[in-house]
């Protein structure tokens, strides 16, 4: 692609618009395991399979496109190591560590709030119980 076909990029995103890309990349960063990953990786590069065990519940598949993703996004960096078997290390990059912490803040927060935030679930979900009968 030259630089005349590239699609001209305002100078600041707008994640509400469908046709730009920040739209994808806040998918990654918040969706299901985009997040832990940034979060782990918040304490220093992670190799595979300590992502992995350090991930609960994430599978293989998963984790391996949520690298693939946040590598592209240019949040994460992979490094392979040639040694046999072949290690491959990941770190977050300057932007990955910055949006990291701010991830880090919103789980710390969640952690911080769950007693209240369960309540709000089983409260709706007793009212919404009691609607349908």
């Amino acid at each position: 692609m030259t630089v005349a076909e590239r699609p001209r990029l305002p100078k600041v995103g707008n994640c509400y618009k469908a046709a730009c890309p920040t739209r994808a990349i806040l998918g990654h960063v918040t969706g299901r395991w985009g997040g832990l990953v940034l979060g782990a990786l918040l304490d220093g590069t992670l190799r595979y399979s300590e992502l992995r065990r350090r991930i609960e519940g994430i599978s293989e598949k998963m984790l391996a496109q949520t690298l693939r993703d946040l590598e592209a996004d240019g949040l994460i960096a992979r490094h392979q190591r040639p040694v046999v078997p072949p290690h491959v290390d990941y770190e977050l990059t300057r932007h990955g560590r910055e949006i990291a912490r701010r991830v880090a803040d919103l789980i710390g927060w969640l952690e911080a709030n769950v007693r209240e935030l369960v309540a709000a679930q089983t409260s709706f979900q007793t009212r919404a119980r009691r609607s349908v009968r």
